[in-house]
């Protein structure tokens, strides 16, 4: 006869236990209740072109203090993020943005 034996890190879900007896926590990103969903680009979804001199679409992407937001911040795809951040170091130089904010 064979034994059958629960594999070691099978969680005990009955009971809302992990299988060291510690009740599950979620934290981070794995909170209860939140949903995890897949950001979409906006640029793919949309067909935008990204252009230094829409300067109301670059300065959704920055911060207050003149910072780019990342990626992962941003829903966009790698392919657009770095065209982004392209437009935004030509409008720099053009003064069409700031380097920084005022009240730094």
């Amino acid at each position: 006869m064979a034994i059958i034996r629960k594999q070691q890190g099978q969680f005990n879900k009955d009971k809302g236990q992990s299988f060291e007896g510690q009740p599950n926590r979620h934290g981070g990103k794995f909170r209860k209740g939140a949903l995890n969903r897949k950001k979409i680009c906006r640029f793919c979804a949309d067909k935008i072109d990204i252009d230094y001199k829409n300067i109301s679409l670059l300065r959704s992407f920055t911060t207050e203090s003149g910072k780019v937001l990342p990626g992962r911040a941003t829903g966009a795809c790698a392919k657009h993020q770095r065209a982004l951040i392209k437009a935004v170091k030509r409008a720099r130089i053009l003064a069409m943005l700031p380097f920084l904010a005022k009240n730094i």
